[in-house]
């Protein structure tokens, strides 16, 4: 595959992914789905990459690093995503907490959280680029669409970016914090998913890789 792949859209593929991943992440670390969007599409970005590892180091070395990197990383975003998930339910507990509050209490969510700021054009630049990055990596080779696994997860980076555009854009402006929030928890649920789905399927990896140093042994 790597002898018939297309260097120079791969590398244009791969720069448009951590671009997206560079904007999102621009709205700060803070509970908002924006954010939480680009610790999924860090993912996505992490998959090319492992991809595009045998393109800089043999084909022996990447067998042998795949398994643990990839089990390293899935462990980490597991672990950072239950954070999120806890975190992003804390703070949507409050904010409908105060809003029920009348009156006093929904006082101080309007003045608190009332005026939310759609990252519109974020979101449409975002989505821009996860549109290059796909296009870009069918113009690097046909077969990538062969790989359901790498599929599978860019369509969920897409989905993930359409909810959000959706929960900012159909509710009135002062829930739109609310439902903002609901976004980021249903992304850190996805991101927990590919996250456990890496690391189980990282295991099988890292036990190949011990039984062929045992051998070499």
């Amino acid at each position: 595959m790597f002898d018939e792949l297309r260097k120079p859209f791969f590398i244009a593929a791969v720069v448009a992914i951590a671009l997206a991943v560079l904007v999102e992440a621009g709205s700060g670390f803070t509970v908002s789905g924006l954010f939480y969007l680009s610790v999924l599409d860090a993912l996505v970005l992490f998959t090319i990459l492992l991809v595009a590892a045998p393109l800089v180091i043999s084909h022996r070395l990447h067998g042998r690093i795949q398994g643990i990197a990839t089990f390293i990383v899935s462990l980490l975003m597991l672990l950072g995503s239950i954070a999120m998930i806890f975190a992003a339910l804390g703070l949507l507990m409050l904010m409908v907490s105060l809003l029920l509050a009348i009156p006093f209490g929904t006082i101080i969510y309007l003045g608190e959280y009332g005026s939310f700021d759609r990252p519109a054009a974020l979101l449409s630049l975002a989505m821009a680029l996860k549109l290059a990055f796909s296009v870009l990596l069918i113009l690097a080779h046909q077969r990538f669409l062969e790989n359901k696994g790498l599929v599978l997860i860019i369509l969920t980076s897409f989905a993930g970016t359409i909810l959000l555009s959706f929960l900012h854009g159909i509710f009135p402006r002062f829930l739109v914090s609310i439902t903002d929030d609901i976004g980021a928890i249903i992304i850190a649920v996805l991101t927990l998913i590919w996250a456990l789905f890496y690391l189980i399927g990282a295991i099988p990896a890292i036990i190949k890789a011990l039984r062929v140093d045992k051998s070499a042994a």
